[in-house]
């Protein structure tokens, strides 16, 4: 029997139990980014799930049309999350007509996600250049090499610029930051911490800013 006989995975047959454990209300901190604080560790730290600071960025373009890609976080505090990308790639264009996103953190192996929506504006230039400097020479160099959603004609292209770049900037010469590069901070409006549980009835507690600064919580249906 060959690969090419075996029968097909069935999606709706996958199934997984998960934990008993829940989210309670009084568990939680005083604000999203407390409470994100923890459970951003537990992912790290406890269970060292690979890049837990990974998330999805969906955006929107002025006609509603929807885009999502995996990005890093790099930052966030008690002003937002904070991530870095070219400014002509396609997020940051949508992001130039329509400022609203959703970040969505996949913590699959405890059962946990983090969905965060909100409104993103541009972090300034010294807090980009500082991020920029900070990163390893190669992510320095591959920042210029790409023109990032760009149609390139082949890898080669790609690979010829970076080498280009590499013979310019050797190891330890301080690159320039790209001038259409750099970070956008994501202020949250609300902030869901989802938690799994036994026969899908799962803890969902959301987050939701008031208009004097402080956050509403409230529980929803799973």
């Amino acid at each position: 029997m060959t690969d090419r006989d075996a029968a097909p995975l069935d999606p709706a047959a996958m199934r997984k139990q998960y934990r008993a454990e829940g989210l309670a209300e009084n568990d939680l901190a005083a604000t999203p980014v407390e409470q994100f604080a923890r459970w951003f560790k537990q992912a790290a730290s406890e269970a060292h799930l690979f890049e837990p600071n990974a998330m999805i960025v969906s955006t929107a373009d002025a006609e509603g049309r929807p885009s999502s890609r995996t990005v890093l976080l790099k930052h966030f505090d008690e002003q937002g999350f904070v991530f870095y990308t070219n400014y002509d790639s396609r997020k940051a264009r949508d992001l130039a007509e329509n400022p609203y996103l959703s970040l969505l953190f996949p913590w699959h192996p405890m059962a946990r996600q983090v969905i965060v929506t909100g409104v993103a504006r541009r972090t300034g230039r010294d807090e980009t250049a500082a991020y920029f400097r900070s990163r390893p020479h190669g992510s320095q160099l591959g920042a210029w090499a790409s023109a990032q959603s760009s149609v390139i004609a082949t890898r080669a292209d790609l690979d010829a610029s970076y080498a280009e770049l590499s013979a310019r900037y050797t190891e330890g010469d301080q690159v320039p930051v790209p001038p259409n590069w750099g970070g956008f901070r994501v202020a949250p409006q609300a902030v869901e911490f989802w938690q799994g549980r036994e026969n899908r009835l799962h803890d969902r507690l959301r987050y939701v800013a008031e208009r004097d600064g402080s956050w509403r919580i409230e529980r929803l249906s799973p």
